[in-house]
């Protein structure tokens, strides 16, 4: 027996072109937020990027993303097959671009069963403000990236004193 299929309450058409046609939306209103935050447009865009997205995008090459410590984050590629002059990490516009192609081999080679996919590929990370790369390591098939979050002394918290009126307590500056 197959799975019940029900009726949107909507349009009347079956559950599944409904699901289709929500997961197709791709215009959201966040002016309501904006009423209560400052400096947060960026969310916009974001979930632009993200809604934007072909779901179909490419799974190759996969990736690992670990936080290593506070602050401290390793992205790990796998890219067996690739040398170090195949691969490129770069950074664009606040973007972790990393590519790699493989040069075309010149020794014909004869495989029975070629598993080990070594195909250009071109993956990117958007990187959140105050995020800098650290280093890239290329060792037993895995691209290792570090990155850190940097947050400048203006950014951290501070205290900040309060005058009594009349006083002459003087105004803690920075």
């Amino acid at each position: 027996m197959g799975p019940e299929i029900r009726t949107c309450q909507i349009t009347g058409r079956k559950l599944s072109y409904c699901f289709k046609r929500m997961t197709t939306m791709q215009h959201f209103d966040l002016s309501p937020l904006y009423r209560a935050s400052i400096g947060f447009d960026q969310v916009s865009d974001l979930m632009s990027r993200v809604i934007t997205n072909n779901s179909t995008t490419a799974s190759y090459p996969p990736y690992n993303i670990e936080k290593t410590a506070d602050d401290f984050y390793r992205i790990s590629i796998a890219v067996a097959g690739f040398s170090d002059a195949d691969l490129i990490v770069e950074v664009k516009n606040k973007t972790l671009i990393i590519s790699g192609k493989k040069d075309e081999d010149k020794n014909e080679k004869n495989f029975l069963h070629k598993g080990i996919a070594t195909r250009a590929f071109e993956r990117t990370f958007h990187l959140a403000d105050h995020i800098k790369v650290k280093a890239a390591s290329h060792s037993d098939g895995m691209l290792h990236i570090d990155v850190f979050r940097e947050v400048p002394e203006e950014l951290k918290s501070r205290q900040i004193e309060i005058a009594v009126q009349g006083s002459k307590t003087p105004v803690l500056e920075h």
